[in-house]
């Protein structure tokens, strides 16, 4: 008889119905606890209000205490950064998504994009100028890449940078960008625009003058959130200000695949809330004399919930360790994003359906994780992106133009 025949199962775990946590080390369940402890104590008591009002107040508080968390630039190396695994990383991003959207959001930009574009492609000088600081949430980061009328299409973008060379080579900076998040609250913000040499980024202090950051209103999605435009009007840089590492679309692109992966593991996060908050209410809501949790249909959507959350909570981890061992590609991200994040809107939608009419109400996390997902599918590449990502991967054939 095999070793494996004589060893008892462990029992079931509904909330790990695949082991997946036989796969973490006690370093990794531990992040996750601590960040799973964090945003119960501070989002989730507060967030319905919040989203129900469209504020994130306190917003540099929160950034602050992120920071002591070791959650922004949680997987970068030096200035202040945590140094984290990439798996590490992801499961922080799925506890704060399991929160809010918004929350995720504010980590992602500052770590993934402004904080990741200055430490890959920015000079010594700049990383320890502004690393330290917005590693410990004390300086907020942004990132400007899509215009009013370029999104999908950011080789277009509009936005230039010309050379004053009556001024020792500064740089004049002039353009619009859009739905920007934490704009208005960045003290630092990392723009992306068009140069004789090319597409180039610059680091811009956000008390330049000319630089402006007005907050848009009347957003049915992610409510929690600082979004924002930044404008631009001849912005003078020095000529340092210029991320010296990097020209063209690969520097930016390469930001947004590194937001992508945590976005990866994100949704997830929301899909996990609003299963959950499904299973507890089929389990007490009472129809024809028992609860619902009881009648076919409703296990048939359980289940079919449950083997989606948790293919992605697998397909996220498998993500991350490539990510960890330098073999992630980024159609492997798109393949994640594209899946996860649809899936995730799938799960909240069916919740819905469970919960009822109080699947739309705020005492339950539902509806705000779903209208949250609808700018979740379409940032950091749109649906229809990533099916032509992969699309070109599998055929070998650019559908783009």
């Amino acid at each position: 008889m095999s070793a494996s025949a004589r060893t008892p199962l462990p029992p079931f775990d509904p909330a790990d119905p695949l082991g997946i946590d036989d796969l973490l080390a006690p370093e990794d369940l531990a992040i996750r606890d601590t960040v799973r402890a964090w945003a119960a104590d501070r989002v989730l008591p507060y967030i319905a209000e919040w989203y129900e009002k469209g504020e994130l107040p306190g917003i540099r508080e929160l950034a602050r205490e992120l920071g002591s968390l070791g959650a922004l630039g949680m997987s970068l190396e030096g200035y202040g950064c945590a140094g984290a695994s990439a798996v590490q990383y992801g499961l922080a991003c799925l506890e704060l998504e399991a929160a809010d959207s918004g929350i995720r959001s504010l980590v992602s930009v500052q770590g993934s994009l402004a904080m990741y574009a200055v430490h890959r492609f920015g000079s010594e000088e700049q990383k320890q100028r502004w690393l330290p600081g917005m590693a410990a949430g004390e300086i907020i980061g942004c990132f400007g890449l899509t215009e009013p009328d370029h999104g999908s299409d950011p080789a277009s973008m509009r936005t230039y940078a010309k050379r004053d060379g009556a001024a020792g080579g500064d740089w004049v900076l002039s353009g619009r960008k859009m739905w920007i998040t934490n704009g208005s609250v960045a003290g630092v913000a990392v723009v992306w625009a068009q140069t004789e040499e090319g597409i180039r980024g610059f680091v811009v202090p956000t008390d330049s003058p000319g630089f402006s950051a007005p907050e848009i209103k009347h957003k049915w999605s992610l409510r929690a959130s600082v979004t924002s435009e930044l404008v631009l009007d001849e912005v003078r840089l020095p000529a340092d200000a210029v991320l010296p590492g990097v020209v063209g679309l690969k520097g930016p692109l390469s930001c947004l695949s590194h937001a992508r992966y945590g976005i990866v593991w994100g949704a997830m996060g929301a899909a996990r809330s609003s299963f959950d908050a499904a299973v507890e209410y089929a389990k007490t809501r009472e129809q024809f004399g028992r609860p619902i949790g009881g009648f076919q249909l409703t296990q048939a959507k359980l289940a079919d919930m449950a083997v989606e959350l948790h293919k992605g909570v697998l397909l996220a981890h498998h993500l991350g360790r490539r990510l960890d061992a330098g073999r992630l590609r980024p159609e492997q991200v798109s393949f994640g994003k594209l899946n996860n994040v649809r899936e995730a809107i799938e799960i909240c939608r069916t919740a819905r359906t469970i919960l009822g009419a109080n699947g739309i109400s705020l005492e339950y996390p539902v509806m705000r994780h779903a209208t949250n997902l609808e700018s979740v599918l379409t940032y950091e590449g749109t649906v229809e992106m990533h099916q032509l990502v992969l699309g070109k991967a599998l055929t070998g054939l650019d559908a783009f133009r």
